[in-house]
């Protein structure tokens, strides 16, 4: 993917009745990425979104288009598709007078009108569907048609707000994977916003992860995961939990102990700290030794939870009693209530301020 700046939001705001919904958010939106808005309810997602589309006036600041401001702009100016969660297809009209409305208040030729028609229903599979009325479509099928209603228009964005989660969770995968071809194939830029972080690592090329109106961290699924930069991003990507503990520190020459877990870290982040948060994910926990550098550490089961593909287990750590989860991929035969050690690598130790909630 070329990284050419596409659509830049500077200086965002929205202040309702004095309640500040976005908070003077900068970023920028590549050419043709699948860039994924993702908090949750009530961080500012929806309202930034809304903004780039113009169906919400901005307090202040700007949206960049291809280098030219639309902030002032009607929607029907900015030429940008938007798909809403509940579709809001027009009930008196069937599939093809619905996917084709914005081209008839266009005076798009008949002919034309008809090709796009056939390009967008054959896309989407819903060829066979273009006569009935949405009360008569699935949850699936409705939400095919509002994406071909979009796709008539060959918009410069497509901008996507929670359009899976009125879906059930077998048709939300589905839709997942139609979606991700659908964005490749046409080599659009997608901005689709989700309080779901499942939709957003399997979906994004980037993350921008907001909370309370402001934009906590920006990156690729993978560099949210493994590097988040905060305690916020760690505890809320995570499937489905992420352990987050205070540990005590003691410190010996050039090297500081976590009390917690009784093993010896050399990071320099460390010195002069007394407590610390820190994170090890569950599936970075195994019950076999892998190499000799692997530590130790003895926890009592309390509960296993059996997911059909792995298994989730709860324990408390011997002498301090903290709560602590590992996830295995296959049973072991544990039994709630017995002792035993489970290994770790120290580089898979995630530290962070006990004040500010930051990575260290």
């Amino acid at each position: 993917m070329n990284k050419i700046s596409y659509i830049q939001l500077k200086e965002l705001n929205k202040t309702f009745n004095e309640t500040v919904a976005v908070n003077n958010i900068n970023l920028e939106i590549y050419e043709n990425e699948f860039f994924v808005l993702l908090g949750p309810s009530g961080c500012g997602k929806s309202t930034t979104l809304r903004m780039i589309a113009g169906l919400e006036d901005i307090t202040s600041g700007e949206v960049i288009v291809k280098k030219i401001n639309i902030s002032q702009l009607d929607p029907k100016d900015r030429n940008m598709a938007f798909v809403f969660q509940n579709y809001a297809l027009y009930p008196h009209m069937n599939v093809r007078k619905n996917i084709s409305y914005s081209l008839k208040l266009r005076k798009v030729s008949h002919e034309e009108m008809e090709k796009k028609i056939h390009w967008v229903s054959n896309l989407l599979k819903i060829d066979q569907l273009l006569d009935r009325k949405p009360s008569q479509l699935s949850g699936g099928q409705r939400q095919r048609v509002a994406l071909g209603r979009s796709l008539v228009r060959d918009p410069v964005a497509f901008l996507l707000d929670e359009p899976l989660s009125n879906l059930d969770a077998q048709l939300r995968v589905e839709m997942r994977h139609e979606l991700i071809k659908l964005q490749k194939n046409l080599a659009k830029t997608f901005i689709y916003v989700t309080h779901d972080q499942i939709e957003a690592m399997t979906m994004a090329s980037r993350i921008c992860i907001m909370n309370n109106g402001n934009i906590i961290q920006i990156g690729t699924p993978k560099e949210v995961y493994e590097k988040p930069n905060s305690i916020f991003v760690a505890r809320f990507i995570a499937n489905p939990i992420n352990n987050i503990l205070t540990t005590n520190i003691k410190h010996q020459n050039h090297s500081h102990n976590l009390e917690c877990l009784n093993i010896e870290l050399k990071r320099e982040c460390l010195t002069n700290r007394d407590l610390v948060y820190f994170s090890i994910r569950p599936e970075n926990f195994y019950i076999e030794k892998n190499n000799s550098d692997m530590a130790s550490l003895k926890v009592e089961i309390l509960q296993i939870e059996n997911y059909g593909h792995d298994y989730l287990i709860s324990s408390t750590i011997e002498n301090n009693n903290q709560k602590i989860y590992f996830r295995l991929n296959k049973f072991h035969n544990l039994i709630i209530g017995e002792s035993i050690n489970i290994y770790f690598n120290a580089n898979d130790i995630l530290l962070f301020d006990i004040n500010s909630e930051e990575a260290i």
